[in-house]
């Protein structure tokens, strides 16, 4: 008998053809929650260590939701509603969601996994149809909103391969259960692109461009870089 199979999706820049974090960012920028010079720069810096896989994700995250975390529930709700009807559903992409669909119609577990933090993402796997969604997830206080740290271990790097491991344990499934593939833009996704059984560099940075093409791996360009 075949194994179930199961596809899972880097976000940024995979499904999206931007990265939503940094997009968010912007956002607050626009509707003042954020300085629009200081917070640009640190973003940008941020941003920049991110991309040559150096960035201290704990460290980012605490300034990423720090203005969110300032205002509130209430605030996020109604921000998030508007970040998703003018960054997010312009950009979503027919062939992105085509190609969920296509899994999800030949009976395939497929999951959203990704190194932006829940409360940016949720909204977004929910409008491309995934309801399985690995993200970092956000400690919260007795109020229940979130302090500023992670909770557990963050989905970026060899944390995405931790928490995929936990995700399929949750289903009674190891890693030997089930056939896997794994679409991913990033060199930042090495760790979980090694450890599936198809690995799909999906729209790749260049470095991964090189390594997809010296090691034979699939090349899937669904849309242009930005």
């Amino acid at each position: 008998m075949s194994k179930p199979k199961v596809a899972l999706f880097d976000l940024d820049h995979t499904l999206l053809p931007i990265d939503s974090d940094y997009s968010w960012g912007k956002f607050t920028q626009q509707i003042g929650w954020t300085d629009p010079v200081d917070f640009k720069r640190r973003n940008d810096e941020f941003y920049a260590h991110y991309v040559a896989g150096t960035l201290d994700v704990h460290d980012y995250v605490r300034f990423a939701v720090e203005a969110l975390r300032l205002r509130g529930a209430g605030a996020y709700e109604e921000a998030h509603a508007r970040f998703m009807r003018e960054w997010i559903t312009p950009v979503l992409m027919p062939q992105a969601i085509d190609l969920v669909r296509s899994h999800q119609q030949q009976g395939d577990q497929v999951a959203i996994v990704t190194a932006t933090n829940e409360l940016v993402t949720r909204p977004i796997a929910a409008a491309l149809g995934v309801p399985d969604l690995i993200a970092v997830e956000l400690e919260r206080d007795a109020s229940g909103w979130i302090t500023g740290e992670i909770a557990g271990v963050p989905s970026m790097r060899e944390g995405k391969v931790v928490r995929v491991t936990d995700w399929l344990a949750a289903r009674g499934l190891d890693w030997l259960d089930v056939e896997t593939t794994f679409y991913s833009d990033s060199m930042n996704d090495l760790p979980l692109l090694e450890r599936v059984e198809h690995p799909v560099a999906t729209n790749p940075d260049p470095r991964l461009r090189t390594l997809a093409l010296e090691r034979g791996w699939r090349i899937l360009d669904l849309f242009p870089r930005q």
